[in-house]
């Protein structure tokens, strides 16, 4: 089942990575941020396993992580607790699939020779998993100290946006785009945004460069080819 999976593997993970980002357009956004997002990061992990099936050390390395998220995710509904170890526990969880995945998927695009809509959806996957990486690192960082970003918080809707609010950061951030409507004040969360800005760059003057120069030396050796 998984070898059959592996053919289309950009794909899965693409589409679990688009549910997390565009859910709360169609769900209830209280019902979003506490049951339908954490799943949905489930999910999208468990989409990883997949993409790197191939590689046994990494996917035992990711069920793990699985299995740790599900019973974080598990306690978390079950449980009413007032430390957040379960929540740090996801956190960390997450930060090390997007870190690793991250790393995977970059690896897989750059060693491809051919370029096709396969590699098209990874190099996309890997831009959206750099901005997942950002909104866990900024999570971490207004989970231990609290108020680090100003602005997160929408007076109609209040601390129940916070998945969706640092998620809006983190991908306007590595877009460059800067509203400024969220800002942070202190230094480490300050510091937070630089790396996150210089992921994004990176990742398209070295990862995305490399895919358009293969894809145009594709399509001159097709016309040398043809002629």
């Amino acid at each position: 089942m998984v070898k059959e999976l592996y053919r289309y593997r950009f794909e899965i993970f693409f589409f679990s990575q688009i549910t997390i980002l565009f859910g709360s357009l169609i769900f209830p956004p209280i019902f979003f941020e506490a049951i339908l997002a954490p799943l949905f990061f489930v999910v999208n992990l468990a989409a990883g396993i997949v993409l790197i099936s191939k590689r046994k050390k990494l996917t035992w390395f990711f069920t793990v992580l699985l299995a740790v998220t599900l019973f974080a995710f598990g306690s978390t509904l079950l449980e009413k607790h007032e430390t957040k170890v379960y929540d740090y526990l996801q956190v960390a969880a997450f930060f090390l699939f997007y870190i690793v995945v991250t790393l995977e998927i970059i690896t897989q695009v750059w060693s491809i020779k051919k370029i096709n809509k396969n590699v098209i959806l990874g190099l996309i996957s890997g831009y959206i998993s750099l901005g997942f990486l950002g909104f866990f690192i900024c999570l971490s960082i207004e989970m231990t100290y609290p108020e680090s970003f100003q602005g997160l918080f929408l007076i109609e809707n209040g601390p129940e946006q916070l998945t969706e609010r640092l998620l809006y950061y983190s991908f306007i951030t590595i877009l460059t785009i800067g509203y400024g409507d969220i800002l942070p004040i202190t230094t480490l969360a300050q510091k937070a945004a630089v790396l996150i800005g210089l992921m994004g760059q990176f990742y398209l003057v070295i990862i995305t460069a490399a895919v358009v120069g293969k894809y145009i030396s594709q399509r001159n050796g097709r016309e040398s080819d043809n002629t």
